[in-house]
């Protein structure tokens, strides 16, 4: 039975990275199902065989990615020794993301995250769980004393996200430097800056 349904579903993993490239270098908007079936190389009927539209093939795209944040910052608040070492380990993932997979990291930036007509507003839930999970880690350092407390958690979690979101934003429009020494660079003055200003005085 393994067998019959491995081809079906490298088609389709075939189908979502071709649509990355699409995305990352067309954009949502200008792409036609077409240039993700020529991209893809396959039958501009297959694509429909796996997906409604391309609306339903970018949902894919960041639900899978998101869903590996959300675990990434519920494992960094399990297992960080430190409010800090938390933050550290889910600004790590996020940059080594980017490293990693800029293209899609590009796609969910550019045509989810930030759109917050469609897409985004679609998708504010799964949002809104990562700010909070990130606002959990600031309230249990404050609550230990090691942050102040006179800063909300959830203005702390949007400034965290925030700047993290700016950083990649630079590095997708090419307007900061983005070789392999900048990214942990990148790591370490953002959690840096953050947890300085949230510091217990």
């Amino acid at each position: 039975m393994a067998k019959a349904t491995a081809p079906a579903v490298d088609k389709r993993r075939q189908i979502l990275d071709a649509a990355i490239r699409v995305f990352a270098r067309q954009g949502f908007y200008a792409t036609r199902v077409s240039d993700i079936a020529d991209e893809a190389g396959v039958a501009y009927g297959l694509v429909y065989h796996y997906f409604k539209s391309k609306d339903e093939v970018l949902n894919e795209l960041f639900i899978e990615r998101w869903s590996l944040l959300l675990a990434a910052i519920e494992e960094a608040d399990r297992e960080g020794t430190s409010p800090r070492a938390k933050l550290e380990a889910v600004a790590g993932f996020i940059v080594d993301s980017y490293r990693h997979d800029p293209e899609l990291m590009k796609v969910i930036i550019v045509e989810v995250t930030r759109a917050a007509n469609s897409f985004g507003r679609t998708h504010l839930p799964e949002i809104r769980r990562a700010y909070d999970s990130i606002a959990k880690i600031v309230a249990d350092g404050q609550a230990a004393g090691v942050f102040r407390r006179d800063i909300d958690a959830n203005f702390a979690s949007m400034a965290f996200y925030g700047g993290i979101e700016q950083l990649l934003s630079g590095w997708i429009f090419e307007l900061i430097p983005a070789a392999d020494s900048d990214f942990d660079q990148a790591k370490t003055l953002l959690v840096t800056t953050i947890c300085d200003g949230l510091e217990a005085r």
